[in-house]
């Protein structure tokens, strides 16, 4: 930064205060317990999570895990949905 910043004692304009909306430290501090497996997927299957996941610039294991866990939250919904 070679331009020094002025800082004035005028008016800030109007504010909105909001109320919290990021979680407490205890909540952010959580993480889903993990199981390690071992798997045995298809070499087409794999390329792809590697391909896709390196064009967003993460890891393809965690992107297979996602998807997983996308899938079996879209199960228990449906299977909540039918009990009622």
């Amino acid at each position: 930064m070679s331009k020094q910043i002025q800082y004035s004692d005028g008016e800030v304009g109007e504010y909105k205060i909001i109320s919290d909306f990021l979680p407490s430290p205890d909540q952010m501090a959580l993480k889903n317990k993990m199981t390690k497996v071992t798997i045995s997927l298809s070499s087409e299957s794999v390329s792809f999570f590697k391909e896709t996941a390196k064009k967003h610039h993460m890891q393809y294991q965690k992107m297979i895990r996602q998807l997983l866990d996308e899938y079996v939250s879209h199960q228990k919904e449906i299977s909540n949905q039918t009990k009622s």
